[in-house]
């Protein structure tokens, strides 16, 4: 047996020993969060024992749409589906706009073009926490209203780059034959380059739905009316009613998670696919 092959399975062992401690460590406690929201609050911090599925029950959900299903209160169904329009406007503006922009940057000439890629690069090194207060002076007359929640994020310049970075990766020959063709630049991309890209664009929708799904910061700034609500700013009010039900708050969670979960599943062959062609490409 060769050195190599001596050595090189102990080595994969190991890495695939590390790789799924690391994966435990995540799946751990999404786990304790699904376990937890099935079981009744007095059993939920329980240390390790929380991971036992014991005593499970579906009240925890029943009292959630419960407690949120009055004009008082609010629907949940009503922060799902705010959530849902202001995700779903970002991801298909942002992989509109955004496709069109990396295709602009990676594969046409124009004047500007490697400043304009700078400039993009320097904005992924920007925190939206830094720029959050001027924004919020600046669309203050925008309040309490659902675009206003979407409009900020559909240009983003991390997509952008996953863009450029694909398109990059196409052969020219491809561009060339449609020339010759008689395609211009608007039919290249839209019949012939989009078409080969369906990894990237899932590994953008999914990870523009995840970040956007999530946001907290922007609607406490720009949201005081309950009706229009996403679901994690509604999340931090239910979860501050005293006496806290962490039963409740974990079915809560849940069905927070679902939907990006779901998404995921759906789309996670293409985007594995975007994302490592994405990192080898740029």
């Amino acid at each position: 047996m060769s050195r190599r092959g001596r050595y090189g399975r102990p080595r994969r062992v190991g890495h695939y020993l590390a790789l799924s401690v690391l994966a435990l460590l995540f799946v751990l406690p999404v786990l304790y969060l699904v376990i937890g929201s099935f079981k009744p609050s007095d059993e939920v911090l329980s240390g390790f024992s929380g991971f036992v599925p014991n005593h499970l029950t579906l009240r925890n959900y029943q009292r959630v749409f419960a407690s949120l299903s009055s004009e008082s209160t609010g629907y949940f169904w009503q922060f799902m589906a705010v959530s849902l329009t202001v995700a779903t406007a970002v991801v298909a503006g942002g992989l509109l706009i955004n496709s069109m922009a990396g295709y602009a940057l990676s594969r046409l000439r124009w004047r500007g073009r490697d400043a304009v890629f700078t400039i993009v690069l320097v904005l992924m090194l920007v925190p939206f926490e830094s720029v959050a207060v001027p924004l919020f002076y600046l669309f203050n007359g925008e309040r309490n209203t659902l675009h206003i929640l979407a409009l900020p994020f559909i240009a983003n310049a991390f997509s952008v780059y996953q863009f450029h970075a694909f398109f990059s990766g196409i052969p020219r020959s491809v561009e060339e034959a449609a020339r010759i063709d008689g395609a211009g630049p608007w039919r290249t991309l839209f019949s012939i380059v989009i078409p080969m890209s369906r990894p990237v664009f899932a590994s953008v929708a999914v990870l523009t739905f995840l970040t956007q799904w999530g946001a907290f910061l922007w609607p406490v700034l720009m949201i005081s009316d309950p009706s229009l609500r996403p679901l994690p700013l509604e999340m931090s009010v239910f979860q501050s009613q005293e006496p806290p039900d962490w039963g409740q708050i974990l079915a809560f969670g849940v069905l927070l998670v679902a939907p990006v979960l779901v998404m995921f599943a759906v789309f996670q062959r293409w985007f594995v696919q975007g994302v490592a062609s994405s990192a080898v490409r740029g």
